[in-house]
């Protein structure tokens, strides 16, 4: 073994163990499964601002081979096991190579994991390019392992094209670090049949929406007076009730940590607009009793709730179309609006994944990484393979009965080809009453709505334990909210975000 490698292996074993000392957050996408398009809560853990240092070992990917010519790119998240994803990967590889002489692609199954990332990172050993969570987008910039693509991404158009609302997410100080591979953002799922029969229908198809959380409340003690149904929920357990309530207590003005000057994170929810937006959560069931008669909800137990017509209004994004085929909900019974506003903010819970490339990367790299995302599909711009790809998402969620008419949060904005195709799409093969979902296709591109990611560090801790504090104000009528976000701040920081300081 020769010298260098040694000190790398030596370096990521003992940033390894140092890693295990922190935070375990996981990540995913959104889905009414839970916290990510849902899988579980998302594992994602999102640090804002800083500033790009360039410091330590910079990773890199192969680089271009002066010799030939040859421009060469390794490229994470290659499937590692036989099937039809690898085929496919397989297949893209080698049209791209036929199309681009001039590059070539190593795959590497490496994909993005909090404890291998940062020992790999430092010991210069990521894929050219890969796909991280939007959460770890800005401490990935900080930390000096992340290439901007400002100047690529220009060549091409892509970035008049960008959604403005992932701006903060993949840029910082004019520089465009990343480049967004999906996105999904929260609303409010509703029971058409239900909302029907509580007189909360408009006759044009359109729902009564709630501009407030108070006014979601007033709709839910209709729906139960009316039609004897919960009227609203979140989930409690597996760390999705924490990761629901997140929104719910940003929009009452809620931060739950701030880094220091130091880069020490403290917890800052022990606030009396955390305490409201908790009574808020506990005053569902004992002041209006619009909860369900068992709080003990998870995200199976969440789903089936609603697509089975016993839970009027869930948190949801657009993926609420998945349980219809699952429960054989009638897909004209699907419906979804706007997150409604709280005292402070009106802010929905933004998740996503976005392409990365090596801080060490040549501009040749940048370039080839850019023509690969379009290539597989990644582009603002339409192409006879894109259009399929499209049509086939419509033609299988017909196939499977489920509702089609909600649009979803896109990381191209409304000017680019491929939004405008999508969303012409859904209007065409809308099999339902496209009102249904109006109110929050709207919001999609409503500047007033604000879009914020999950918590920047150990997030699925901090949901565990906001989980417990729902539970005890769902199942104890005389809890004392104040008393339980104190503990809770107090727990998260002696438990973990201190621990989290320790490890890093």
């Amino acid at each position: 073994m020769s010298m260098k490698k040694g000190i790398s292996v030596t370096l990521a074993c003992i940033m390894s163990v140092m890693l295990l000392n922190g935070c375990g957050d996981k990540g995913g996408t959104e889905s009414v499964n839970g916290s990510t398009e849902i899988t579980s809560g998302s594992t994602e853990s999102e640090n804002e601002g800083g500033q790009a240092v360039n410091e330590g070992t910079e990773a890199t990917g192969e680089g271009a081979e002066a010799t030939t010519g040859i421009v060469t790119i390794s490229v994470g998240n290659w499937p590692s096991t036989e099937g039809a994803s690898l085929d496919t990967r397989e297949s893209q590889k080698k049209a791209f190579e036929e199309k681009y002489s001039e590059i070539k692609i190593e795959p590497d199954t490496w994909a993005f994991d909090l404890k291998t990332y940062y020992p790999k990172a430092a010991a210069g050993l990521l894929p050219t390019t890969y796909t991280c969570p939007f959460t770890e987008s800005g401490k990935i910039i900080r930390s000096g392992y992340a290439r901007t693509m400002t100047k690529a991404l220009q060549e091409v158009g892509y970035d008049k094209l960008l959604n403005e609302k992932l701006m903060d997410i993949i840029s910082k100080d004019g520089e465009i670090y990343y480049m967004p591979e999906s996105c999904y953002a929260l609303g409010i799922g509703y029971n058409v049949s239900i909302f029907e029969q509580a007189g909360l229908m408009n006759e044009d198809g359109t729902p009564k929406v709630p501009a407030t959380w108070e006014d979601l409340l007033e709709m839910a003690k209709i729906i139960k007076e009316k039609t004897g149904k919960a009227g609203f929920a979140i989930p409690t357990s597996n760390n999705s009730g924490g990761w629901l309530f997140t929104p719910i207590a940003w929009s009452y003005g809620v931060d739950f940590m701030e880094q220091d000057e130091n880069g020490k994170w403290k917890a800052t929810f022990d606030t009396e607009e955390c305490v409201k937006a908790l009574q808020f959560v506990r005053d569902l069931k004992w002041e209006n009793d619009v909860f369900p008669s068992n709080i003990l909800i998870d995200n199976a137990e969440y789903q089936k709730l609603f697509a089975t017509g016993q839970l009027g209004m869930i948190i949801t994004g657009a993926s609420i179309t998945q349980p219809v085929s699952t429960y054989e909900m009638d897909p004209n019974d699907v419906g979804l609006f706007a997150m409604p506003a709280g005292p402070e903010r009106r802010v929905s819970l933004l998740g996503g994944k976005i392409y990365t490339v090596s801080s060490g990367s040549t501009d040749e790299q940048v370039d080839a990484a850019v023509k690969w995302y379009e290539y597989v599909g990644v582009s603002p711009y339409i192409s006879d393979a894109v259009a399929s790809a499209q049509q086939q998402e419509i033609d299988t969620a017909l196939a499977e009965g489920r509702a089609v008419g909600v649009e979803k949060m896109q990381i191209w904005n409304e000017d680019s080809e491929v939004v405008q195709n999508y969303n012409r799409l859904v209007e065409e093969n809308a099999n339902v009453n496209i009102n249904h979902f109006k109110s929050y296709n709207e919001s999609l591109t409503d500047p007033s709505l604000e879009v914020q990611v999950e918590e920047p560090v150990c997030a699925q801790d901090l949901y565990g334990i906001l989980d417990n504090c729902l539970q005890e104000v769902l199942n104890n009528e005389n809890a004392d909210c104040a008393a339980l976000i104190k503990n809770a701040a107090e727990q998260f920081q002696t438990n973990f975000l201190d621990v989290y300081a320790e490890g890093n």
